[in-house]
């Protein structure tokens, strides 16, 4: 049973709608300890000070804001806490906006929000089926954890989501992008005609069981396999070099694969022409290939 991170309100008007709030999603990354090779003692980092090596308890480290190159301005962990704001118990709804006009990219982590109580049922409920009919998101601001958040809340599977958010200076701006958003040419028309028939016939409805971590999985695999003493030693395939791709041939091959109904899997030797080959069942979610953000999609 999952156990709830905040307990508080949603307030918008006059009504108040106590409320819990519960993590919505959870991190399943494989985590590993640094030990020395050989012993296997854990090997842990130390507090040492650049100048002198000398090892720094820490009741004397104090947090410092550098101003210039080896100039700080310090504050102690006590003069931080002054400031720091303290978990709120209201969630209080400044505005309602249409869904379809928050960009995904504001999101960062959801919560469900669940009734705090059988008395709260009903508040509860009334605001679900108000929001539903509406299809309107609410935007209020929250502190959880000594941290204030901008925080979107919207009806969801027959429930209430609490998405926190990003504010509008954390988002880095397409303009920053060098070349994003810039078109030199028009798209030829013929160009333009097969790649709209291969993303057409590589539409399909969302499912997200559909898509897995492939590393995580492979990743555990071995873990399990080492522990029972078997040789996890494999030779990592050879990389294809890198070739010019011609943009028609390869939108031709890929439409001619996508109308024949077959799929090069991913990470097989074929050329990388053949390798967008499309298919209607959607293909499993490679390897990461970059750090998590978590857009974070929409949560």
């Amino acid at each position: 049973m999952a156990r709830s991170l905040w307990t508080g309100s949603i307030g918008f008007g006059l009504v108040n709608v106590p409320v819990k709030a519960y993590p919505a999603v959870r991190d399943h990354d494989v985590h590993f300890h640094r030990v020395e090779k050989g012993s296997g003692a854990r090997v842990r980092n130390r507090h040492v000070a650049e100048d002198t090596d000398r090892e720094v308890e820490t009741d004397d480290i104090e947090m410092g804001f550098e101003i210039s190159k080896g100039k700080y301005v310090t504050f102690t962990k006590d003069e931080l806490a002054e400031i720091r704001p303290e978990s709120t118990k209201v969630l209080e709804v400044s505005d309602f906006v249409a869904l379809e006009e928050i960009d995904p990219v504001f999101y960062d982590r959801t919560y469900w929000l669940g009734p705090d109580g059988a008395p709260a049922a009903k508040a509860y409920g009334l605001l679900l089926a108000a929001m539903e009919d509406r299809q309107l998101v609410a935007i209020g601001s929250v502190v959880m954890r000594n941290k204030q958040y901008l925080a979107a809340i919207r009806p969801m599977n027959g429930g209430l989501a609490m998405s926190t958010m990003r504010f509008a200076d954390e988002i880095v701006a397409k303009s920053d992008i060098e070349g994003l958003g810039k078109r030199t040419t028009k798209p030829d028309q013929r160009a333009m005609a097969m790649a709209t028939t291969l993303i057409d016939s590589m539409q399909t409805p969302w499912r997200p069981e559909h898509y897995h971590d492939t590393y995580e999985e492979e990743l555990r695999r071995r873990i399990k396999a080492k522990r029972a003493g078997k040789d996890i030693s494999e030779p990592r395939a050879t990389k294809p070099a890198e070739t010019v791709v011609d943009l028609m041939a390869a939108l031709e091959e890929s439409v001619a694969a996508a109308k024949k109904g077959r799929r090069t899997p991913a990470g097989s030797k074929k050329s990388s022409r053949s390798r967008t080959a499309a298919s209607t069942k959607p293909p499993r979610r490679t390897a990461r290939t970059s750090a998590r953000t978590k857009s974070r999609n929409s949560a």
